[in-house]
C-alpha cells in the first residue's frame, strides 16, 4: 500500500469509525469465504470447509481487533481513549484538579513571565543586522571603570582604526518643539553622521545623515522617530523636507525612522540631529570633554580580539598628527565590550538570579503536585489492580497514568499562560528604571513556546514517580482492601519529596533574607543629605535669548525668589546636578599647593554650580569654614566649597581652607576654598563618595541652561508641586518643568535593581513556604489516616494525648529539619550566585540562615498542628472494633 493510501485509510478509520468497522468485518468475512473455498477445492465438504476455515482463522473478534490495530490510526485512537478516560477521572475529582492546576499554574505562569523578561534582554540578539559586531568603546578611568570619550579621541579612532566599518558618537539632547498647539520638551540625541549606519539601520522615509550634515556650524537637520512622527505630525509623509521649530531655530526634517527601530542606547530618544563639533579640536573647547558615548560596527573580516588589540595599539602609540589633552591621553587604554553585554551588564545579575529563583519555585510546585498524585495513586490501587487483572500490562498502565498527569499539566499550563500576562505587567511595574529593551517584554511566541515546553516537561516530571510507584508494586495486592506495604512505600516517597520541598524553600528564603538585609545595610549608609520633606524638579531654558548668560542667570534668580515666596517653603535653591540622578558633570581639579606631576592631580571631581541656600535646602553638613552665600557673585573673589573626602585626600593632616584650585582647563581661574562639607552620594548609595567642588552659578565660566530646583518644605513636600510650578511659570510660562520627585523617592529608586530582585524573591519565597507547608500537612494527614489503628493501640495501652501529639509533631519537625540540612548546601551556592546584589553582608550571614531556619520550623509546627489534633481525637475502642 502506498504512503498516500496508508494515510487515507488511517484518516478514514479515525473519522468514520462505524464504516471502518464494517469494512474490517467484511474483510474478515471475505477471508473466511476464500479460505473455505480453498478447502472445498481440496476435497472437503462445504460444511467441513467452513468449520476448518473458522478453526484456521481463530477468534474473529480478536482478528478484527488485530486488523484494526495494525494501522497508525490505532495509536491515535488509543491516545484519544486515554485522554477521554483521564478527563473522566479528573472530572470526578474537581477539588484535586483545582488545587493541582492552580499549583502548577503558579509555577508555569511565574516562570513564563520571568522568561518573557529575561529572553529579550539577555538572550535574544539586539534588533539590528549582525548585532554581534556592534561594539561599545570606553576610555578607561583612573579606577579602571569606563569613562565617556572625548570628541578628539573619536576623531583619532575614525582616522586610525581599520577594524571598524563605521564609528559613531552620541550625547543626550532635549530640544523644545514649538510652533505647534502645545510646546513639548523632547528627548533626543546629538549624533555623528555614521550613528544609524553603525547600528545597521536607515530611515523609512527620507535619508540618513551625511558627513556634510555633521560639519561644524552645518545645516540644521533632524530625523524623527516613527512615534513622534505619528503623534505630533499625523504620520504625514510630506513632513520630509519641511521645517519644524526647535528652541527658536528652524530644523529641516530629512528622514523618519521605521516603527520597528529600537534605540537601545537611548530608549526614550525620538529625535536626532548631527553633533556638528569642530574638527579642528580647539584645546579649550567642548571637543575635549568626556561626555560622548562611542560605538563601532566591526568589519566582518576582523575578529573581536583583533579589534581590541588594534585599539590598544592606537592608545599606546600616540602620533603628532593627533595631539591629546592630558586628561584624554589614553594611557590606560580602552574598555571594549559587545553592545549587548554593555547595555545588560547592570541588570544581568538580577535577572539571572530571579530566573533561577522562579525555576526553584517551579520545582517546588512540581514536587507538591507529585505528592498529591502519590496520595491519589494509593487510593486507586484497587482500580489499577482490576485493570491489570483484565489484561492491561504495566506499560499500558504507565502510559495511561502519564497521560493523566500530562492532561493535568495542560490545565495548569493553560492557567499559567493566563497568569503569565499578569506576571509580565507586574515585572514591568517592579523593574528598575532604565531596564534595557523594556518595550520588548511581553508574552510573545518564544514565551508561549517556553510555556508549552515547560508544561510538557512538568507533566512528565510530576507523573513519572507516581506512575512508576503504581506500576512497580504487586498489582494483585490492590484487589485487597488495604495493603500496608503499599501505604508504607507511598509514605516513604512522599516524605522524601517533602524534604526536597523544604530544602528548595530554604534556598529561596535565604536569598530573599540576604537581599532584605542588604537593603537594610544600604539604606543605613549615610547619603550625605537629609531627604525628608525635600522636593526636586528639573527646569530648563532654551532659545536664543538664553544664549546670553546674564539672561539665564536672571531667569533662575527670579524663579528662585518666586519659589521662596510660596507658603510652606522652608529653603530653596538651584543646582546644575542632583545627587542620585544620572547627572555626571565631572572636571579635573588642580590645587595650587600640590606637587607638580602628582598622579592624582588630573583626577575628576563632580562640579556643582549651586545657588546660595543649596546646602541648607538639601541638608548638607558643614565640617569647616562657611557655606556659599549671597556675596559670592560675579566680580567678587571666586569662592569654592569642597567635600570632606577631597580635602582629606589632597591635604592629609592639614586644613584645606584658604587653598586655591583650578577646575577644568589649566588656563582657568583660581578659586579659594572657603568651606568643607560632608560627602554626598552622587551616583549610588553603594559606591564610595566621589570628590566634589561647589561654586555659585554666577562665578562659573558659563551658565547652565538646565538646573534642578531643590525645595525643603515645612510639611508634605509633594503637595507643593502645583504651587511651585505656578511660581516658576509666573516668571516665564514657557519653561518646561520635568522629572518632579521627592528626594526620598530618589533614594528609594537608587536601589531599584536590588528592590526588584528582593520583591520577586520575597513573592517566590512566600509561595515556596506555603507550598512546603501544604506538602508537609498532606504527608502528615495521610500518615495519621494510615496509622489510625497504631494510634488506637497506643492510646489503649496508655499513651496520653501529649504523647500522641508529640509523635505526630516530632515526625513533621524531623522532616523539616532534614530538609533544612539538605538545603543548606544549595542555599550557600545560591547565595554565592547573588553576591553582586549584596551590600556589606556575607553570603554566609548567620543571622539570615538562623532566621530562615526558625521561620521554617515555626511554619512546619503550624502545618503539623491539624494532623496532630486529628490524631489525638482517635477513639481506641472504635478503631479496634473496626479492625
Amino acid at each position: 500500500m502506498s504512503l498516500w493510501r496508508h494515510l487515507k485509510h488511517g484518516f478514514h478509520g479515525l473519522t468514520r469509525r462505524a464504516t471502518a468497522d464494517r469494512d474490517v468485518a467484511d474483510e474478515v468475512a471475505h477471508y473466511l469465504e476464500e479460505t473455505a473455498a480453498r478447502l472445498t477445492q481440496e476435497g472437503l465438504s462445504p460444511e467441513n470447509a467452513r468449520r476448518a476455515a473458522r478453526l484456521e482463522v481463530g477468534n474473529t473478534v480478536a482478528l478484527r481487533e488485530e486488523v484494526r490495530a495494525s494501522g497508525w490510526e490505532n495509536a491515535i485512537d488509543t491516545i484519544i481513549a486515554d485522554l477521554r478516560y483521564g478527563a473522566r477521572w479528573l472530572r470526578k475529582s474537581p477539588g484535586f484538579v483545582a488545587v493541582s492546576a492552580l499549583t502548577l499554574g503558579l509555577g508555569i505562569g511565574a516562570s513564563t513571565a520571568i522568561f518573557s523578561a529575561v529572553n529579550p534582554v539577555l538572550f535574544e540578539p539586539l534588533p539590528y543586522p549582525n548585532a554581534g559586531r556592534i561594539t561599545m568603546i570606553w576610555d578607561t578611568g583612573g579606577d579602571g571603570s569606563g569613562v565617556d570619550v572625548t570628541f578628539g579621541t573619536y576623531r583619532e579612532l575614525v582616522a586610525r582604526s581599520r577594524s571598524f566599518k563605521s564609528v559613531a558618537v552620541m550625547k543626550g539632547w532635549q530640544p523644545t518643539l514649538v510652533g505647534v498647539s502645545v510646546p513639548e520638551r523632547l528627548d533626543g540625541q546629538r549624533v555623528s553622521a555614521a550613528y544609524f549606519r553603525s547600528l545597521g539601520m536607515s530611515p523609512a522615509l527620507g535619508r540618513d545623515f551625511t558627513e556634510p550634515d555633521d560639519r561644524h556650524r552645518g545645516p540644521r537637520v533632524v530625523i524623527l522617530s516613527d512615534g513622534l512622527w505619528r503623534r505630533r505630525f499625523g504620520a504625514d509623509a510630506s513632513i520630509v523636507g519641511r521645517e519644524i521649530a526647535l528652541d527658536d531655530d528652524g530644523y529641516t526634517v530629512i528622514g523618519v525612522m521605521p516603527g520597528t527601530f529600537e534605540n537601545v542606547l537611548a530608549p526614550s530618544a525620538e529625535i536626532w540631529a548631527p553633533l556638528q563639533y569642530d574638527t579642528s579640536l580647539p584645546s579649550q573647547g567642548r571637543e575635549w570633554g568626556h561626555h560622548l558615548r562611542l560605538i563601532g560596527r566591526r568589519d566582518p573580516a576582523t575578529t573581536a580580539e583583533a579589534a581590541r588589540r588594534e585599539l590598544e595599539s592606537i592608545a599606546q602609540t600616540p602620533i603628532a598628527e593627533f595631539p591629546r589633552m592630558p586628561w584624554a591621553s589614553l594611557d590606560r587604554g580602552f574598555i571594549v565590550r559587545p553592545l549587548q553585554e554593555e547595555i545588560t551588564r547592570g541588570v544581568k545579575p538580577a535577572l539571572l538570579s530571579v530566573f533561577g529563583a522562579v525555576i526553584v519555585l517551579l520545582a517546588i510546585a512540581c514536587v507538591n503536585v507529585t505528592n498529591l498524585l502519590l496520595a491519589r495513586g494509593a487510593q486507586r490501587s484497587g482500580e489499577l489492580a482490576m485493570r491489570a487483572a483484565l489484561g492491561a500490562g504495566r506499560a499500558r498502565l504507565l502510559r495511561q497514568l502519564l497521560t493523566e498527569s500530562l492532561l493535568l499539566a495542560a490545565f495548569g499550563g493553560a492557567l499559567g499562560l493566563i497568569m503569565a500576562d499578569v506576571g509580565v505587567q507586574a515585572v514591568l511595574a517592579l523593574s528598575p528604571p532604565g531596564l534595557p529593551r523594556a518595550s520588548a517584554i511581553h508574552v510573545d511566541g518564544a514565551a508561549l513556546a517556553f510555556g508549552a515546553g515547560v508544561t510538557l516537561l512538568v507533566g512528565l516530571v510530576v507523573g513519572i514517580i507516581p506512575a512508576l510507584q503504581a506500576c512497580r508494586r504487586d498489582l494483585s495486592t490492590g484487589i485487597r482492601r488495604r495493603s500496608r506495604a503499599t501505604a508504607s512505600g507511598h509514605q516513604v516517597t512522599r516524605r522524601v519529596l517533602v524534604v526536597v520541598e523544604v530544602a528548595l524553600a530554604l534556598v529561596l528564603l535565604v536569598s530573599a533574607g540576604l537581599l532584605l538585609r542588604s537593603l537594610q545595610h544600604l539604606f543605613a549608609v549615610p547619603s550625605g543629605f537629609d531627604p525628608a520633606n525635600v522636593l526636586t524638579m528639573h527646569v530648563q531654558t532654551s532659545g536664543h535669548r538664553f544664549e546670553d548668560a546674564s539672561v539665564t542667570h536672571r531667569f533662575f534668580t527670579d524663579a528662585l525668589e518666586a519659589v521662596r515666596a510660596v507658603p510652606g517653603v522652608r529653603a530653596a535653591a538651584f543646582t546644575n546636578q542632583l545627587p542620585l540622578t544620572d547627572d555626571y558633570d565631572v572636571y579635573g581639579v588642580r590645587f595650587e599647593s600640590s606637587t607638580p606631576g602628582r598622579a592624582d592631580e588630573l583626577g575628576g571631581a563632580f562640579r556643582y554650580a549651586v545657588s546660595p541656600g543649596y546646602f541648607e535646602a538639601l541638608g548638607l553638613s558643614l565640617r569647616r569654614g562657611r557655606f556659599l552665600n549671597d556675596r559670592d557673585v560675579a566680580g567678587a573673589p571666586l569662592a569654592a566649597v569642597i567635600n570632606e573626602s577631597l580635602a582629606s585626600r589632597r591635604f592629609p593632616g592639614r586644613d584645606a581652607i584658604g587653598e586655591r584650585l583650578q577646575i577644568g582647563a589649566d588656563s582657568g581661574p583660581w578659586y579659594t576654598v572657603v568651606g568643607i562639607v560632608g560627602d554626598v552620594k552622587q551616583t549610588s548609595l553603594a559606591l564610595k563618595q566621589p570628590d566634589a567642588v561647589y561654586m555659585t552659578p554666577t562665578q562659573w565660566q558659563f551658565a547652565d541652561n538646565a538646573r534642578w530646583l531643590v525645595v525643603r518644605a515645612r510639611g508634605d513636600a509633594a503637595g507643593l508641586t502645583p504651587a511651585l510650578r505656578e511660581a516658576i511659570w509666573s516668571v516665564d510660562k514657557d519653561r518646561p518643568i520635568m522629572r518632579v520627585a521627592t528626594m526620598e523617592d530618589r533614594v528609594a529608586a537608587s536601589a531599584a535593581e536590588r528592590r526588584f530582585a528582593l520583591a520577586l524573591f520575597e513573592a517566590f519565597g512566600v509561595l515556596a513556604l506555603l507550598l512546603a507547608a501544604i506538602g508537609l500537612f498532606g504527608v502528615l494527614s495521610g500518615g495519621v489516616t494510615e496509622r489510625t489503628r497504631e494510634i488506637g493501640v497506643r492510646a489503649a495501652m496508655g499513651a496520653t494525648r501529649g504523647d500522641i501529639l508529640a509523635l505526630v509533631v516530632r515526625q513533621g519537625l524531623m522532616l523539616t529539619m532534614l530538609g533544612i540540612v539538605v538545603g543548606l548546601a544549595a542555599a550557600v551556592g545560591a547565595s554565592m550566585a547573588i553576591t553582586t546584589l549584596l551590600f556589606e553582608i556575607s553570603p554566609l550571614d548567620p543571622v539570615t540562615y538562623v532566621g530562615v531556619g526558625t521561620l521554617l520550623l515555626g511554619v512546619s509546627a503550624l502545618a503539623c498542628s491539624v494532623p496532630a489534633w486529628r490524631a489525638v481525637q482517635v477513639d481506641p475502642s472504635v478503631t479496634l472494633r473496626a479492625d
